[in-house]
């Protein structure tokens, strides 16, 4: 009988300052194949640390904790260049730093309510680069700024539209390319035009910013 090819192992980081929710994290990873957790931290710099040491595949953070937030912390590694990817995991679903953190650079943001096959679904995404945005999230978000600020430069065209339509559900610029029926290259481009019109630098605030400015529904 053939073996069963290895399944790649997604490590992580676990920050929270509450020892519960990093128990109860812990425990369902534990329970699930293709998953280790390396370490846990309670705060932001601790977490910052442990990452620079442990060099977790993803980094579950939390955003509120006493002795240092989530959202300096993800500045940090960001300025660092750490290879970790960080996925926002918070239990604030009106909660003001949902842009700030995905500008420092997070990967994604979710709700600790978010069901765990969604939160290994969003791991695994995260870990392979792709924007993770819970639509209980980009609802959220929505909700929070019922004023659309102005565009920097002009809108969207028709087909920038359509590759952030598809950024937005975690599409890789391959499949991408694919549906869309251009290169990567002209995918690539696409991106770069529109970072620049919604004044944003990666995809994950290309997203966000979309969902605020009712630009995505």
């Amino acid at each position: 009988m053939p073996e069963t090819p290895d399944v790649p192992v997604i490590t992580l980081l676990l920050v929270d300052d509450h020892p519960v929710v990093r128990d109860g994290l812990r425990g369902m990873f534990a329970a699930a194949d293709g998953f280790e957790v390396l370490g846990e931290a309670s705060s932001g710099p601790q977490g910052v640390e442990l990452a620079a040491s442990l060099a977790p595949d993803v980094i579950l953070m939390d955003l509120r904790m006493p002795g240092g937030g989530g959202v300096a912390a993800i500045t940090e590694l960001t300025r660092r260049g750490l290879r970790s990817k960080v996925l926002v995991l918070t239990t604030y679903d009106t909660d003001s730093d949902t842009l700030p953190a995905i500008e420092a650079g997070a990967t994604g943001y979710l709700l600790k309510d978010a069901p765990r096959d969604e939160l290994f679904t969003a791991v695994r995404a995260a870990a392979a680069g792709r924007t993770v945005l819970s639509p209980a999230v980009a609802t959220r978000l929505v909700s929070q700024v019922r004023s659309p600020r102005p565009a920097s430069g002009s809108a969207l065209s028709a087909r920038e539209l359509e590759v952030l339509t598809l950024v937005a559900r975690g599409t890789p610029n391959r499949e991408i390319a694919r549906t869309l029926f251009i290169s990567e290259a002209t995918v690539k481009t696409h991106l770069t035009h529109l970072y620049a019109k919604l004044g944003v630098n990666d995809r994950a605030a290309a997203v966000a910013t979309g969902y605020q400015r009712g630009i995505l529904g």
